[in-house]
């Protein structure tokens, strides 16, 4: 049912985002062991949903990112979501007011 799913649609204010690749050498070439590689804060946006409903109208809250933007993420939150085929991925699903900046 996995290999079924062809692309992810985030519903609301809600954000897909890749987390950035940890550094696991040293600019001089020195290997690093997994357990002192600190987990990385920074990730991609993936996909973006049409934004929170405003209950008076109804209508979408713009959300402040878009597609392939940089985050700052918060160390520990979000839905880890696995997708199998030919790369396997993890992706990570936030709400809009979990993402603690953007990067440029």
């Amino acid at each position: 049912m996995a290999a079924a799913i062809k692309k992810i649609i985030p519903m609301l204010d809600r954000i897909l985002v890749q987390r950035a690749e940890a550094l696991t050498k040293t600019k001089g070439g020195i290997v690093l062991p997994e357990k002192s590689v600190g987990k990385v804060l920074e990730g991609t946006v993936v996909a973006v949903g049409p934004g929170a409903r405003n209950a008076t109208t109804g209508n979408h809250i713009p959300i402040g990112v878009k597609e392939g933007d940089r985050v700052l993420l918060p160390e520990f939150g979000g839905t880890k979501v696995n997708l199998e085929g030919d790369k396997p991925q993890e992706l990570i699903l936030f709400r809009e007011s979990d993402i603690l900046a953007k990067l440029e």
